[in-house]
């Protein structure tokens, strides 16, 4: 019988588990900037433009939070870069999502208006405050890439908002018989 070198049986041990398919392949992919009840949210709203108001609420929830950050800097604080850097990443990912789901409304003919609206006011919000916090923001070099990333998610959301607000038209209602 001839036996397996330590190597070698790391080496075999290693091609078996990456041969093996993991276990969650058929699940939802969790976005990591939603704490799970955001996630519940999106998950309960079910219809396109309910979900996009959650996510327009939750990149504002973000964008309060990154004030309250600057409000409160302590240069003491560790972790302040991580959290001003999770927060703009969260931000983009919210923004990124409502984005993707505008362009499925549209595509699929889905009465998006109350998600479009409610984007349309955040944008008007966030997008001075980012392009502000890009000139002005203290400590600008530790999220510098960053908050360009969420500059342009929001550029490009307020490009898709404007294609929505032109060619959304207003879904048919059914009519009962009289």
């Amino acid at each position: 019988m001839r036996s397996i070198s330590i190597p070698g049986a790391a080496l075999l041990f290693a091609s078996i588990l990456s041969a093996v398919p993991s276990g969650n392949a058929g699940a939802p992919q969790k976005k990591e900037y939603l704490s799970e009840a955001e996630a519940d949210k999106i998950r309960e709203a079910g219809a396109t433009g309910p979900r996009i108001v959650l996510f327009a609420t939750f990149a504002s929830d973000r964008i309060k939070k990154l004030q309250y950050e600057f409000a409160h800097l302590d240069k003491s604080d560790e972790k302040r870069t991580d959290r001003l850097n999770n927060l703009i990443n969260g931000y983009t990912g919210c923004i990124d999502d409502a984005a993707d789901l505008i362009e499925i409304g549209i595509e699929k003919q889905q009465d998006i208006r109350d998600g479009v609206k409610a984007m349309q006011a955040g944008i008007k919000e966030f997008l001075p405050y980012l392009q502000d916090l890009a000139l002005k923001g203290p400590e600008h070099e530790t999220y510098k890439t960053n908050l360009e990333d969420a500059i342009e998610a929001t550029q490009d959301a307020a490009k898709d908002l404007e294609k929505a607000s032109k060619g959304a038209s207003a879904p048919p209602v059914r009519r009962k018989p009289s």
